[in-house]
């Protein structure tokens, strides 16, 4: 078995796809096709450096993958760099996949960004085992406003 973690512009958009929908699945959440277009352009998208990504692959087959976002802060000299997206296919899990991805982020993000951060929904118990195994908690509480 050959796992690779590869740039999402290196996989097509047929390969994400099916992965992009299952996340979307798992959040109870929908897009307009539209919307899932726009969101491959922008995270393929080599000139929009503050959005990128990547695959893990398992024999050349796309399996998972992270979403990041970097952006500027207040309170540092480097950027902050936001862990927006991290998902398995099921039928991969538990293999340390996950822990695969957030780590090779740690070392694409070390000594660009001064942070890799995250945040998950309080229901998703299996994540925050392996989240509370790779990071710290901050105690911050996340507010939204839809506008």
């Amino acid at each position: 078995m050959k796992i690779q973690i590869i740039a999402l512009e290196e996989i097509n958009f047929e390969q994400w796809l099916p992965l992009w929908q299952g996340y979307l699945t798992f959040y109870k959440s929908q897009l307009s096709d539209e919307q899932i277009r726009l969101t491959w352009k922008r995270i393929t998208n080599p000139e929009q450096a503050d959005m990128f990504g990547y695959a893990i692959q398992i024999d050349g087959n796309a399996v998972g993958f992270v979403h990041l976002i970097s952006h500027m802060s207040m309170w540092t000299n480097l950027p902050y760099c936001y862990l927006q997206d991290l998902y398995v296919d099921e039928a991969f899990r538990n293999q340390g996949l996950a822990r695969k991805l957030i780590e090779h982020c740690y070392q694409f993000c070390t000594g660009k960004f001064d942070c890799v951060y995250w945040l998950t929904h309080e229901t998703n118990i299996p994540a925050q085992h392996l989240y509370d195994q790779v990071a710290n908690k901050t105690g911050n509480i996340h507010y939204k406003k839809t506008l």
